[in-house]
This record gives C-alpha cells, structure tokens and sequence, in this order.
C-alpha cells in the first residue's frame, strides 16, 4: 500500500536510489577500468552483463514473476537467444519489439509522446544503467557538472574556453521525468544531465582528438510537468553499441551542478531505420556499417530488455528528428 504521506515517501524513495546509485557507480568505474586491462576492448559501455547485482536490480519484479530468477535474467543479457533484427515487422516506436523507424513530423517535439509512452506503467521506474567510461560527471576523470554553462538546451557547441560546434543531422530529445512514489506525476524540478557520442561516435573530454572540448553535454531542469528538451544532433554508432543517449536525473538543479547522487542513471535507444536513413548521409563514417553488425536484441546494454527506454521517434533527415521518452524514477 502507497505510503499517505507522499512528500516522506518522495523523500525516503530518493534516499534509497541515491545510495543504490553510489554502489553502482563504483561497480560502474570498477568495470570500466577491467575493460582497459581485458586489452583495449572497443564496447565504449560494459553493458549488464558484467554486473548481475545491477541486473537483478534491474529485473528483480521481472525474473521473480517470470520464475526464472537471476539464472534467466542473465542468460536473457547475454547475446544467446534468436536474434531480432532491425527490419523486423514493427510500427514505429512499438514498445517491446524492435522499430521500423521514425514516422514523418515536424520537429520540436511535446510531451505528449512522452505521456502516452508512460501509461499504465509509470510505477515502474526506467531501468538502470551503467554511465559507461565516458560521463564527465566526476565519476571517472573531468567533471562538466561544476562548469559554469552546463545548464543549458541546446548542447551543440562546447562552451567556456571551448569553441567547437558538433555537426550532424539535427535531433531534438524530449523527456518527461516521472516520480513513481506518487503514482508517476511529473517530477518538477527535476535536473537531467544528457550526454552522447557525435557524429564520428567520439566523446568530448575524452576521445583524443576532441579532448580540448565538452559539446553534446548539458543540464536541463524539469518544468510543472516534467519535460526537459534538448537540442542536439544524432549521435553516430561506434563499434559494439546500438545509437543511445546518456542520461542521469537528479532531484533538482543544485544537486546536479554541485557533485550531488543522481537519482537514475539510464540509456535512450534510438529506432533503427531513422538510424539508418541519417548514416546513409555524409559526416556519419562507419556508423552505417556498425549498426548492420547489430540489433538491439543483442547490444550489451539494451539486450536484455529496451521497452522502457525505445525513444519515439519523428521527423526526417532534412529537417532533422525529435526522439522522446518518458522517464520514470
């Protein structure tokens, strides 16, 4: 039975996912560093497999009611099974299957989306995941989050001392932030910290080339109902991951910018054939190729479940693309 008291139980949920957050942080970091000393493996992500603790945190209602239990849960994310490919008969943004892409639209994106995606499920907060090597949070080497301008919508361009602008097909990215200890109603205040790879699938402060720079991050704080947007471009598919946006909410805008523990951490998949149609344009070198080698069935994240976290997506390669999602936490 829901606690009456909504604010103590707000309060009690966030405590609990905070320390949650810290452990899986430093099991992220620890995994991290095992992939630099397993030989310069190129999965940018580790993914679930190399953690069944967050798995089973993950899919704990799921394998329990499935009978399965943890055993099923990893076998489920690791790449055995049938393969689901990405032309497989689907409506774009179906949940639980993979896309057949984005559907024409304009571009600028509501919550609407977002909510819809969100019904009947808004007590069940998005999965888990791992913020892989490269967050810029303070987790594992620079931290962005204390840089005067990280608050901001469009992430394009580097900001501070940096000056380099991101190139690509333009991508809006929509998310609704819900509070699942009151019945999934918008999280105002809500701080979310996005970042992604860019079009050559490199990350600002961390990728050599682009070291010198921090675009394609930025923070944005949730309104009366839950929405924060993005401006960004699509990112590129770099070898052994599926094209995904990185995100971690906070409780508010303080706790983000001041080294504060995100509430969730979680990954936005994007659909295949809006993937697809943007890689078949100049500036994406490789990713076309690297997405064929992979299905979402079998990335080492998303392979055990994505249904929570496939962005709808509309638009077009011309006047660019507006990815949403609801995010429950």
């Amino acid at each position: 039975m829901r606690d009456h008291d909504t604010t103590h139980a707000h309060h009690d949920h966030v405590d609990d996912q905070n320390r949650d957050r810290d452990q899986n942080r430093d099991q992220n970091r620890d995994r991290d560093r095992g992939q630099d000393r397993r030989g310069g493996r190129d999965d940018h992500d580790l993914g679930l497999r190399f953690d069944l603790r967050t798995l089973l945190g993950r899919r704990r209602v799921l394998g329990l009611l499935a009978g399965g239990g943890l055993l099923a849960a990893a076998g489920i994310a690791g790449c055995g099974g049938s393969e689901q490919t990405g032309t497989a008969a689907a409506t774009a943004g179906t949940r639980g299957a993979p896309p057949a892409g984005g559907t024409a639209g304009g571009v600028g994106g509501s919550s609407a989306d977002a909510t819809a995606q969100a019904a009947g499920d808004t007590d069940a907060a998005i999965p888990e995941e791992t913020s892989g090597p490269y967050p810029a949070d303070g987790s594992n080497g620079p931290n962005v989050l204390d840089d005067s301008g990280i608050v901001r919508a469009d992430i394009r361009s580097s900001f501070a001392a940096a000056s380099a602008v991101a190139t690509g097909v333009g991508l809006g990215i929509v998310l609704r932030v819900l509070d699942t200890s009151r019945g999934g109603a918008p999280y105002a205040g809500a701080a979310v910290y996005l970042w992604h790879c860019d079009s050559q699938g490199r990350y600002s402060l961390y990728s050599d080339a682009i070291a010198g720079e921090n675009y394609l991050r930025g923070v944005q704080v949730a309104g009366a109902d839950g929405t924060v947007r993005f401006t960004s471009i699509f990112p590129g598919a770099y070898a052994g991951r599926w094209p995904h946006v990185h995100f971690e909410v906070y409780a508010d805008r303080s706790a983000a910018t001041s080294s504060g523990s995100p509430v969730r951490t979680s990954q936005l998949a994007l659909p295949q054939s809006a993937a697809a149609a943007v890689y078949a344009t100049a500036g994406y070198p490789g990713s076309a190729a690297n997405l064929a080698r992979l299905s979402l069935a079998r990335d080492n994240v998303f392979g055990d479940g994505y249904d929570r976290q496939l962005a709808t997506v509309t638009g077009a390669v011309t006047a660019g693309y507006t990815a949403t999602l609801a995010v429950p936490v």
